[in-house]
């Protein structure tokens, strides 16, 4: 189950009759063994995925619109294509259903069987979506240095912490994250949010590090995964966090969320470009 064997990038027919078998779920381990992360992993936390492109029909043939919420653990077994999780969803539309709470325990089951762990999921309706959050990530941002750069592929060398001072607390970000796909090649443009505890981190490292993602192809979650890596090994903090927020592509976006200590969930309220 390798990307190249998934739907992505290839032509698809489009059902509307649903199909759980639609679902293609890819491996975490060898993206993960690649960047040195074994069986035991040095973060915990959440993939959190929204769809925004659901319909089914009610038992009388109207249809019905939600926005869905994936919470998958980021030690499941396996993540799923994004494109096979579109198809998935679209299959959706022409059929009938007893209720919302139908859809939501449908999803339930067939993700949670594709990803190999328990996920939540969680539908807002109509009535609920003028409550849905907005806001932008807190923290310094990054992007406000004005600096030189020509690294655009992950250069984890970029990376410089202050070892002979005292640690400090500090919750970054920056908008300037891109990735590519890597089937299609297709940009994929983020937002990053760091938060640590332990030596100062160079703020502009951090911020060339970031932006040396810019030809990187990797899915999200990798990308995510591979930052927090390096910024453990590179910078040696005592608590870490990263945050990615992906623009929406094909109705979805994804959120990865890693940390090695324990913080709240983050509330998955939507920044302006999603």
């Amino acid at each position: 189950m390798t990307p190249e064997q998934s739907p992505l990038g290839k032509p698809a027919a489009y059902s509307e009759q649903y199909d759980a078998s639609l679902l293609f779920p890819i491996p975490r381990a060898a993206a993960r063994e690649a960047i040195g992360i074994r069986a035991q992993l040095p973060f915990f936390g959440t993939d959190i995925w929204n769809a925004y492109e659901l319909s089914w029909l009610n038992a009388r043939g109207k249809p019905q619109i939600a926005i869905a919420t994936f919470f998958i653990p980021a030690d499941s077994a396996n993540i799923v294509e994004s494109k096979s999780f579109k198809l998935y969803l679209g299959s959706f539309a022409q059929t009938p259903f007893e209720s919302a709470d139908v859809v939501r325990e449908t999803l339930k089951r067939d993700v949670s069987a594709a990803c190999g762990a328990s996920v939540s999921v969680r539908l807002d309706q109509p009535a609920t979506f003028g409550k849905l959050q907005f806001e932008e990530f807190e923290g310094l941002s990054l992007d406000r240095l004005d600096l030189d750069t020509d690294v655009y592929h992950p250069d984890p060398s970029l990376l410089k912490a202050t070892f002979d001072e005292a640690p400090v607390e500090e919750t970054l970000y920056s908008n300037l994250l891109k990735s590519n796909c890597p089937v299609t090649g297709q940009p994929d443009w983020g937002s990053v949010q760091i938060h640590y505890v332990g030596p100062q981190i160079d703020h502009a490292g951090l911020l060339r590090y970031i932006i040396s993602y810019r030809n990187h192809t990797g899915f999200h979650e990798q990308c995510a995964e591979r930052m927090f890596v390096d910024i453990l090994h590179a910078c040696k903090p005592i608590k870490l966090a990263v945050y990615a927020r992906y623009t929406r592509r094909g109705g979805l976006d994804i959120n990865p969320f890693r940390t090695n200590y324990n913080l709240p969930m983050p509330d998955n309220a939507r920044l302006a470009r999603q």
